[in-house]
């Protein structure tokens, strides 16, 4: 039997020759079928495999008109360039590889035209374009080059320019100023300032001959005037320059102090603000002060000095008449020469009187000061800062929240009165306190469905990819691959039927424990030998190669 065996084994020809000879067995409509099928799954290989390598598609265009777009289109298909529109439709897609090579050739075509024309009109002037024509083509041009340079400005989309400009005339009493308008459609969510509006109105009126700035005007999409448009800031008195200033003046407090803490009790755990009380006002004083009282020995600016005199007859009259008495002398601070009591010298009987006057002016003391104060002064500042609470770990391994301490209340609240340059003359307060946080946010936040969170559409787009290849693969083997092999492969052979008794007993030993010793193991065996000799001589016989009739 083994024999017989041995001779089928060794003339049993190789897998793959018996996989061809089973092949050349089938039919042709089989083989047909089987060529279909692995053309089908190549297919959809190479198809599963080119969507998931899709390319990567960049602007070629985008906020472009709507007849430049119909133009675009055509040469890209012209081209046979790939292209597809972007959400909305205000850009032209195609794979990012072509982008600037498509770009030059539609460039060479002169696309997109952007719906406004330039100088260029007046490349091609026909013969015998009369002059009214020349006129309309030159302001075209000229309105369409301003146009295009008012677009190059980052918050405008798209801007037209309007000129009026009037026919010259020889009398100066008619003679009419050129006016322009411009309109600007500005980007969602873009606005334009005063510098910027400002800044087209000068643009537009130096590069037409005589335009003043006063006759240009500029309004927007929505049709608001921005020019000469009042700004109600100023118009209530305020600046908001000003405004602007304070805020920076209050920031660079928080920032001296969010440094100063910062490494002490970490970014996320202090919160200050600081209030400035910036002075605006423009003042200019004069001062002129005088010092009381010079001293003596003062220089002596201008000195007046006045004498007067005048000499008077002497008594006359019968002597001893009581009415005949002469007048008494009289007394004055400065007599030169003295005056005798019964008159002047040289003249007995007659009186001599004078007086003298001095004015003296002395030099002063005079300072006069100019002071001008400087814009934005800083008359006070409130600084609040809060702390929240130190977190401390329990020999237990817990963490437990607790307050600062008094001393350290007071060491924060000196570094933060020097950081920000407290001044007690100036009035500034200072307040430091120590709160626990709160671990949530204040402000409620809209949760968005995970069915529109832009990361996980993008998550479940390569998930998905990734799944279609699997199940593409799973198809290929399972519906075509296998069922191809079981048809062609050979069958395996057939396991050898386990020997029988004459009772139609399968003989097993597997019952048998193994005997880890020699001795053991050779009592089981005659044991066996003892019980059942049939079983021994049969497999003795196998041992042997001898068939159940004897024969080798």
């Amino acid at each position: 039997m083994a024999t017989a065996d041995t001779a089928v084994d060794r003339g049993t020809p190789p897998p793959a020759q018996q996989a061809l000879q089973r092949f050349n067995e089938l039919s042709q409509r089989q083989k047909l079928a089987a060529g279909a099928a692995v053309a089908i799954a190549i297919a959809m290989l190479v198809g599963v495999w080119l969507w998931s390598r899709a390319p990567d598609y960049a602007v070629l265009f985008s906020n472009f008109e709507e007849r430049d777009g119909g133009a675009i289109v055509t040469a890209l298909q012209q081209q046979n360039v790939p292209y597809k529109f972007a959400p909305g439709g205000n850009a032209i897609l195609i794979p990012s590889g072509m982008v600037h090579d498509v770009r030059l050739r539609l460039a060479a075509q002169g696309l997109p035209k952007g719906g406004l024309v330039g100088f260029e009109l007046m490349e091609n002037q026909k013969l015998g374009v009369s002059q009214f024509h020349e006129q309309v083509n030159f302001q075209r041009a000229l309105e369409g080059e301003l146009a295009r340079t008012i677009q190059s400005i980052a918050s405008v989309a798209s801007a037209r320019v309007h000129l009026a400009i009037p026919k010259q005339s020889g009398f100066l009493r008619d003679e009419q100023k050129p006016t322009a308008s411009v309109m600007v459609n500005l980007h969602p969510g873009r606005t334009m300032d005063s510098a910027q509006v400002a800044g087209i109105v000068h643009l537009v009126a130096s590069s037409v001959p005589q335009l003043a700035n006063d006759h240009v005007s500029v309004i927007d999409q929505n049709g608001t005037l921005l020019t000469n448009r009042p700004d109600p800031l100023r118009n209530a008195g305020l600046d908001a320059t000003q405004l602007s200033y304070v805020r920076e003046v209050e920031a660079g407090y928080i920032r001296r102090i969010e440094t100063i803490l910062a490494p002490i009790v970490g970014d996320d755990n202090f919160k200050a603000q600081v209030t400035a009380d910036v002075d605006f006002n423009q003042v200019e004083a004069t001062a002129e002060t005088y010092k009381p009282n010079p001293s003596p020995d003062q220089a002596i600016r201008s000195q007046q000095i006045n004498e007067q005199g005048m000499r008077e007859p002497a008594a006359q009259g019968v002597p001893g008449a009581l009415s005949n008495q002469p007048p008494v002398p009289a007394t004055a601070p400065i007599t030169s020469p003295p005056v005798a009591p019964g008159g002047t010298p040289g003249a007995p009987g007659a009186a001599f009187t004078g007086n003298r006057a001095a004015t003296i002016n002395y030099e002063l003391d005079r300072t006069i000061q100019h002071t001008k104060q400087a814009l934005g002064q800083v008359k006070r500042l409130s600084v609040a800062v809060v702390v929240n609470h130190r977190n401390e770990t329990l020999p237990n391994g817990e963490s437990r929240a607790e307050a600062l301490s008094d001393e350290e209340i007071a060491r924060i609240t000196s570094l933060v009165r020097e950081a920000m340059g407290f001044n007690q003359a100036r009035g500034d307060s200072l307040n430091v306190s120590s709160a626990p946080f709160a671990a949530g946010r204040a402000e409620s936040q809209v949760q968005v469905p995970v069915w529109k969170d832009p990361e996980m559409v993008d998550l479940g787009k390569e998930v998905l990819k990734y799944v279609v290849i699997l199940v593409a693969l799973a198809f290929v083997y399972f519906g075509v691959v296998r069922p191809l092999l079981r048809t062609v492969a050979p069958p395996p052979p057939p396991a050898p039927a386990p020997e029988e008794e004459e009772e139609g007993a399968v003989v097993s030993l597997s019952h048998l424990q193994p005997e880890n010793t020699f001795d053991a193991k050779l009592t089981r065996a005659k044991e066996l030998a003892t019980s059942d000799p049939r079983v021994v001589a049969n497999l003795i016989k196998e041992w042997m190669g001898v068939n159940e009739e004897g024969k080798r």
